[in-house]
């Protein structure tokens, strides 16, 4: 996507904040049985023909949470010691978690490839949270990444038509 649908895209959400914020708030409290596998199928469709690196958006924007678990799966791969890997690519945050000194993700190359995909933060392998089960507990999350993932503005929208919000 090019900087002016990015762009779009956030000005698009932002614009419907207040509506989005009441539908994910009213998913909540009532917790549809069917929501995971109505948000699935819309997660499965929209993929089919969108390709994340053709984006990269996330990773240009968000700071994952990175995990001791991720300090340590990242360290081996790049065969350093797991201090260094702290001092190099990483800061404490406002939440006091651990998120990447800066942004656009280290990893991130400029084709939009991941240079360590496979060793990933467990934050970037679950993003955009769309497939997981128990989408109810991401409600929050997903109103925020409305803004910097086409899926999820998409999904929200969909399954506000579903749903018929």
């Amino acid at each position: 996507m090019t900087k002016k649908e990015l762009d779009i895209l956030k000005q698009n959400a932002e614009k419907l904040t207040n509506d989005n914020k009441l539908f994910l708030n009213k998913l909540k409290n009532k917790k549809p049985k069917n929501l995971d596998s109505l948000v699935h199928q819309l997660d499965y469709d929209f993929f089919k023909k969108f390709d994340c690196l053709d984006c990269a958006n996330c990773c240009k924007t968000l700071g994952p949470k990175i995990l001791n678990k991720d300090i340590e799966r990242l360290s081996s791969f790049l065969k350093i010691k797991e201090i260094d890997f702290m001092d190099k690519y990483l800061k404490i945050d406002e939440d006091n978690d651990y998120v990447f000194k800066s942004m656009p993700c280290p990893f991130l190359d400029s084709d939009n490839y991941c240079l360590v995909y496979q060793h990933r933060p467990k934050a970037c392998r679950e993003y955009p949270h769309t497939s997981q089960r128990r989408f109810y507990q991401v409600l929050d999350q997903t109103l925020l990444n409305t803004e910097t993932c086409p899926a999820v503005f998409e999904i929200v929208e969909k399954l506000k038509q579903k749903l018929k919000f």
